[in-house]
């Protein structure tokens, strides 16, 4: 039960995470910067977190390493370039999979 919390908390984080970077790259949310960042780490640190939980509840934890693994790739691109928010939506697609896959 603890890591459903945990990972409906992630996938909330995670859209935040997601508007804020879209308000970045069209340039709507100038001091968003930071928060995004700050966002960024509570996003892995709330994947990791969840897949832990879902390990130690016995229920499929694998699901959400796809999930980590984008994420943790995410610093080797460049902000606002094409690259970035399209690592940023596998991140996404890849979270809402493991999401489904470890309820």
């Amino acid at each position: 039960m603890l890591h459903h919390l945990t990972l409906l908390l992630s996938a909330a984080l995670l859209l935040v995470l997601l508007t804020l970077g879209l308000g970045l790259q069209l340039r709507r949310f100038a001091v968003a910067r930071a928060w995004h960042h700050r966002l960024y780490f509570a996003v892995v640190a709330g994947v990791v977190l969840s897949s832990l939980l879902a390990w130690r509840a016995g229920a499929p934890w694998l699901w959400l390493l796809p999930a980590l693994v984008l994420l943790l790739l995410m610093p080797l691109t460049r902000p606002g370039r094409a690259g970035h928010w399209r690592l940023a939506l596998a991140c996404a697609l890849a979270f809402g999979l493991g999401l489904w896959g470890a309820w």
